[in-house]
């Protein structure tokens, strides 16, 4: 089978190629610039993506297209542009790219979308499903929701099958963003506020959600249905941490400090959104791509973790064993 894999020198992106090329399928990678080349992959260069870009090269032959390209990274401060940026890229781009793979003859698109579309966190016992109402509340995850019903119109329009598919945070070996930066914190064994944080949080390790995206390009009764995909368990920001921090040899250097407290700190600081996804919870039932798909993650929660934090390890005893040496010169 023939891919295209929009976004496909990220973190998703590289993931999903290997395992494409691995199960023998043919991959088409479309990045923005040469500098983003991928080693022995049919690469190729598509610029800035909005509703001016020109797929037709990268669409030649392909049956599936898994678009993960995406802008992702909130910007602080009210722009009042904000929207409009997240706009062009997500919902413009994306849309630009389904007609373009209708009109070449591609047979499915896959969207990359985001648990955020529901919402941003649930009750401990509450669990996101695909039948809740949207609750996107900011440009981001509006942005998300909008592409996602503009390609049910544009399924409707032209026959091309769709698959939208919503993950949490995605986690595994070079990851970025805030999960990142703090295993970065803790090999510095500096103290953090984290240790009575009692929530609950689906996650999703890059290699599951790899798995779960070949099954929605490939199973026939994926065809215009969304799915929610996670791991196997959830997990407290608490435990994630200690987990982490031990995998890397490194225990995560947490003192109990009350919930309200960090929220507190967090409005004061101008870090809210940071602080609620770290305190709140954020849970997902993945029970409806099971059933339909008899789709199961490969791999466990605490497999993912052990891999991610095995990739790190080399920083934790690095960071780990200079601290000790510190204290010992002292």
């Amino acid at each position: 089978m023939n891919f295209l894999i929009s976004g496909a020198n990220g973190f998703v992106g590289k993931a999903l190629c290997t395992e494409l090329t691995h199960r023998g399928h043919h991959i088409t990678a479309a990045v923005r610039s040469q500098n983003s080349l991928i080693k022995d992959t049919n690469t190729i260069v598509i610029g800035e993506i909005d509703n001016n870009t020109n797929w037709v090269d990268a669409l030649r032959n392909v049956d599936v297209v898994v678009h993960l390209a995406a802008r992702v990274h909130i910007m602080h401060g009210d722009t009042g542009d904000s929207l409009e940026k997240f706009l062009k890229i997500n919902l413009h781009g994306t849309s630009n790219l389904a007609e373009q793979a209708a009109q070449s003859g591609a047979r499915r698109f896959v969207y990359v979308s985001s648990i955020k579309v529901n919402g941003e966190q649930t009750e401990p016992t509450q669990t996101f499903t695909e039948s809740d109402k949207p609750n996107p509340q900011d440009p981001y995850s509006l942005s998300k929701w909008q592409a996602e019903q503009e390609l049910h119109r544009i399924a409707q329009k032209t026959g091309m099958e769709i698959v939208i598919v919503r993950p949490p945070l995605i986690y595994g070996p070079d990851m970025k963003g805030n999960l990142a930066r703090i295993l970065t914190v803790i090999t510095k064994r500096i103290p953090l506020p984290f240790a009575s944080i009692n929530n609950l949080r689906s996650l999703i390790y890059v290699e599951n959600l790899v798995d779960a995206l070949i099954t929605c390009s490939t199973h026939s009764a994926a065809a215009g249905k969304t799915y929610l995909v996670c791991d196997d368990a959830d997990i407290s920001t608490t435990n994630l941490l200690r987990q982490l921090g031990n995998g890397m040899g490194c225990p995560a250097n947490l003192f109990p400090f009350p919930t309200s407290w960090l929220r507190a700190l967090g409005k004061l600081s101008g870090k809210s959104d940071i602080i609620g996804r770290l305190c709140g919870s954020l849970r997902i039932d993945s029970g409806k791509i099971q059933r339909d798909l008899d789709w199961t993650p490969p791999y466990t929660l605490y497999q993912g973790l052990r891999t991610t934090a095995a990739s790190y390890q080399h920083l934790g005893k690095k960071t780990c064993a200079s601290q000790c040496s510190n204290k010992s010169i002292k």
